[in-house]
Parts: structure tokens; C-alpha cells; sequence
């Protein structure tokens, strides 16, 4: 697997622990933090697309 097949597959891993986070109760603090892991790992993948 190339680095960013495994950079994709921690990112949708990622946006399902936050949906299931917001699903859970939107206003837990736990949306913002996993949200911002969420924004480094797509900021990553954007990176090293370039």
C-alpha cells in the first residue's frame, strides 16, 4: 500500500470517529478536536499531492 492510500484510509477513519462523535451529541468538544486531526490529515494529503 503507497503512503497515500494509507494517508486516505486513516482519513476516512477519522471523518467516521467525527460523524460518530456529532452524532452522538454535536456539541461535545470531541467534534472540534477530532475535526482538527480530520483538517491536518486532508492538509497532509493535499501537501504531498502537490
Amino acid at each position: 500500500m503507497d503512503k497515500n492510500s494509507e494517508l486516505e484510509k486513516e482519513i476516512e477513519q477519522v471523518r467516521f470517529k467525527m460523524y460518530k462523535c456529532y452524532l452522538e451529541n454535536p456539541t461535545d468538544p470531541c467534534v472540534i478536536d477530532v475535526s482538527t486531526q480530520l483538517d491536518t490529515l486532508l492538509n497532509k494529503l493535499d501537501e504531498e499531492g502537490k
